[in-house]
């Protein structure tokens, strides 16, 4: 059941690793969390820039996006604003105005399992936003609504202080315990997808790539 729980915040992730997992495609990243950590029914809203951040979570009604207002009064530069809409997709929770508010005060993007609107504009714009998908209706701001507990987005349980990785492909999200592993893991992985690739368009490529093959 929904209350009006405002959590403390989780420690946000350091910088250096958020800036190496913004550079790898969530594709690769996924394939070392062994594929099955992903949220489903996400994309981008925005021109297409790759997203890396903390989580700072909400959790609110369908339709409603009281606790999103509140999480953008507390949102720290570098945090991911993942919002648990539930899938509703008759009103949108965040616009142009929300998304130019969270973008001013330094958050890494917005991931909402719900829809957004103001689309022609957030289309034009760097600051990431993914969605379910886009409707020109508008919230509720009733509440009830919670700040930084356990979310689901797409099927995917993110917590406060996960890493949370969008690009094309959509988004997943890790705990910042996996992150140096996973970091070498994906590494190696874009390396010799780069190198095969290069192989491929030089007319060298012998095929036999490994189970982790896109």
């Amino acid at each position: 059941m929904l209350t009006e729980r405002r959590l403390p915040h989780a420690p946000q992730v350091d910088p250096a690793l958020i800036d190496a997992f913004r550079a790898l495609p969530v594709a690769n990243i996924s394939d070392n969390l062994h594929r099955m950590v992903g949220a489903r029914g996400l994309r981008p809203f925005h021109d297409g820039t790759p997203m890396c951040g903390t989580a700072m979570t909400v959790r609110t009604r369908a339709g409603d996006n009281k606790a999103i207002h509140e999480a953008l009064e507390l949102v720290r530069p570098g945090d991911v604003i993942v919002v648990d809409g539930g899938g509703d997709l008759e009103r949108a929770l965040i616009g142009e105005i929300m998304s130019s508010i969270a973008k001013m005060r330094g958050a890494a993007g917005f991931v909402l399992d719900g829809a957004v609107r103001d689309l022609d504009s957030l289309a034009k714009d760097n600051f990431p936003v993914f969605a379910c998908a886009g409707i020109h209706l508008g919230p509720y701001k009733n509440g009830p609504g919670e700040i930084n507990v356990p979310v689901s987005i797409g099927g995917m349980t993110v917590n406060p202080g996960d890493i949370v990785v969008g690009d094309g492909d959509g988004i997943t999200a890790f705990s910042p315990d996996i992150a140096e592993a996973l970091l070498e893991a994906t590494r190696a992985q874009s390396a010799k997808e780069e190198q095969m690739l290069a192989e491929i368009h030089a007319g060298t490529y012998g095929g036999g790539y490994s189970a982790k093959a896109r």
